[in-house]
């Protein structure tokens, strides 16, 4: 049975969508819920090597504080843009999950097939 972690916001359709399918792949699932218990950046960092993604590539630019923050500055590093991400877990595009020493961004949900 393949473990899988997904970082959850239950408010979010296509994180629902996601995890659901995961319960149908019949994965042993284990839920973070990212809004309450933040990844750290050393994880954040983890995470986005597994992905093969930037900070910027993972944040969500929509969201007013990506604006309010000054996070659409260019000249931001990394470490800054993932400090942005561990203070303000809004940012952070969803559902992410990892499996496998795996990881993918679950839009569309299918995305999540490749790595179980």
């Amino acid at each position: 049975m393949t473990q899988a972690t997904i970082f959850h916001n239950p408010r979010c359709s296509k994180s629902r969508q996601t995890l659901e399918l995961l319960q149908q792949q019949g994965a042993e699932i284990t839920v973070v819920e990212y809004l309450k218990d933040t990844p750290n950046a050393e994880e954040l960092t983890r995470i986005l090597s597994l992905l093969g993604l930037t900070a910027r590539q993972l944040m969500r630019t929509k969201e007013e504080e990506y604006l309010a923050l000054g996070l659409d500055n260019p000249a931001l590093t990394e470490a800054e843009l993932i400090a942005a991400m561990v203070a303000t877990p809004k940012l952070i595009e969803r559902p992410v999950v990892l499996a496998n020493g795996q990881a993918a961004v679950g839009r569309p949900p299918e995305n999540v097939l490749a790595i179980l």
